[in-house]
C-alpha cells in the first residue's frame, strides 16, 4: 500500500447527508473542517452501500450527520446504524443562513457535516427497529381512520341539514350511532332523480363508511393494546394514561428511549420545559411553544383527566388556585410534573422493548 493511501486510511473523517425522496447528496469533511468531496446516491439499499464505500475510501468516519432521519432519512439512517456508524440528527438550515449562504444539495450535505463538527447537533435520532416502530405505525393508521370518521360524520350532518323535510323528521336529534344506524337501513327506491332518494342513498353510503371506520378503528385499538402491553406493560396501569396516550408517548421516545439524556430533555421534547425569559431584576419563563406537539396533546390528556378524577391532584389543584394560580399555570405545572413522572416509566432498565428488539 502506497504512503498517500496509508494516510487516507488513517484519517478521521465526519460525513454530512441531505435526504431527498429518491436521492441522497453525502458529504465528506476533515475533523478540522476541510471539505474534501461530495455525491449522490439513489435513496435504495444498493445505494446505502455505496454511500457508506465510498465515506470510508476517503478515511475512518466518526460520526455521519443525516437530515430528516424521521421522514427521508429514516431508512439511511437504519442502513447506517446496523453499520456501526454513529448518526446524529441534523436540522434543516434555517432560512438565515440559507439567505447568507445559499441553498443547494452539496452545501446543505456539507452543512450538516459541519454541525457535527462544531457540536450545534448532537441529538441521536429514533433507531426505528423495534417493537416501537410498530406501535408507531399502527397508531398513525388509527389516526388517520378516526379523521376520516369524524370527516364522514360531518358530512352525514351536513347533508341532512339539506335533505328533504319527510326525510330530515325522520331522523331527529340522534347522536352519532343511532344516526348512523338509522341511515345505514335507509333503502332507495325510485327514480335516483328524485332528491328524496338520491339522499337517501348518499346518507346510507355515508353511514356504512362511517360503521366501516369504527370496525376499523377498534382493530387498530386492540392491537396498539396488546402490542404496548409486551413494550412496556406497566405504562397502561399509570393514572389517566391510556392506550392512544401510550402509543404517542412510546412514539415520542422510539426505540431507544436512552438516547434522552435527562428528564428535562424528555419535558423539553415535550414542550411541557418553561422557557427562561429574563431581563434585568426581572425573573420569569415563558410557555414553550416547539417541541412534538402530539406529546404535548397526550400530556395534556392525563393532565385532565387526574384533574376530574385523581383526588390527589384535585387537592394540588384547590391548593395552587388558593395560591392566586389560574386553570392554565396549573395544567402546565401538572403536565410538568407528569412528564417527569413518565421519564421513569419509559426509561427504566426493565424495559423489555430492547429484548423484542434484539430478538426481532
Amino acid at each position: 500500500m502506497a504512503r498517500g493511501e496509508k494516510k487516507t486510511k488513517k484519517r478521521r473523517i465526519v460525513g454530512g447527508v441531505d435526504t431527498h425522496a429518491n436521492t441522497h447528496h453525502a458529504a465528506v469533511v476533515m475533523m478540522n473542517g476541510g471539505r474534501i468531496a461530495d455525491a449522490q446516491f439513489p435513496a435504495t439499499s444498493a445505494g446505502y452501500e455505496q454511500l457508506v464505500e465510498w465515506m470510508r475510501s476517503f478515511g475512518r468516519l466518526h460520526a455521519v450527520g443525516v437530515e430528516g432521519t424521521g421522514s427521508y432519512g429514516a431508512a439511511l439512517a437504519r442502513h447506517l446504524r446496523a453499520g456501526g456508524i454513529v448518526v446524529i440528527e441534523v436540522n434543516r438550515p434555517d432560512r438565515r443562513q440559507r439567505r447568507n449562504v445559499g441553498k443547494s444539495d452539496p452545501l446543505d450535505a456539507y452543512a450538516a457535516a459541519d454541525a457535527v463538527l462544531a457540536g450545534r447537533a448532537t441529538a441521536r435520532p429514533k433507531s426505528g427497529d423495534g417493537i416501537v416502530e410498530s406501535i408507531r405505525v399502527i397508531h398513525l393508521a388509527r389516526s388517520g381512520a378516526v379523521k376520516a370518521r369524524t370527516a364522514c360524520l360531518n358530512e352525514l350532518r351536513g347533508l341532512l341539514v339539506t335533505a328533504p323535510a319527510s326525510l330530515r323528521e325522520r331522523l331527529p336529534g340522534l347522536g352519532a350511532e343511532p344516526l348512523t344506524r338509522a341511515c345505514a337501513r335507509l333503502r332507495p327506491a325510485g327514480d335516483l332523480a328524485a332528491p328524496e332518494q338520491s339522499a337517501k342513498l348518499a346518507l346510507r353510503s355515508l353511514a356504512r363508511r362511517y360503521q366501516a371506520l369504527t370496525a376499523e378503528i377498534d382493530g387498530l385499538h386492540l392491537q396498539l393494546k396488546a402490542l404496548i402491553a409486551r413494550a412496556r406493560p406497566d405504562l397502561l396501569s399509570i393514572h389517566g394514561v391510556g392506550v392512544e396516550t401510550a402509543a404517542q408517548l412510546l412514539t415520542t421516545c422510539g426505540d431507544n428511549p436512552d438516547r434522552l439524556t435527562s428528564e428535562s430533555a424528555f419535558a423539553a421534547l415535550c414542550g411541557v420545559a418553561p422557557i427562561p425569559a429574563s431581563s434585568g431584576k426581572t425573573t420569569r419563563h415563558r410557555l414553550s411553544r416547539g417541541g412534538d406537539r402530539q406529546a404535548n396533546r397526550a400530556l395534556h390528556m392525563i393532565a385532565l383527566t387526574r384533574m376530574a378524577w385523581c383526588p390527589r391532584t384535585r387537592a394540588y389543584v384547590d391548593r395552587r388556585t388558593a395560591d392566586g394560580k389560574s386553570k392554565a399555570e396549573i395544567r402546565r405545572c401538572l403536565k410538568r410534573y407528569i412528564a417527569r413522572e413518565l421519564f421513569k416509566a419509559l426509561t427504566s432498565k426493565t424495559n423489555p422493548t430492547s429484548d423484542l428488539r434484539s430478538a426481532a
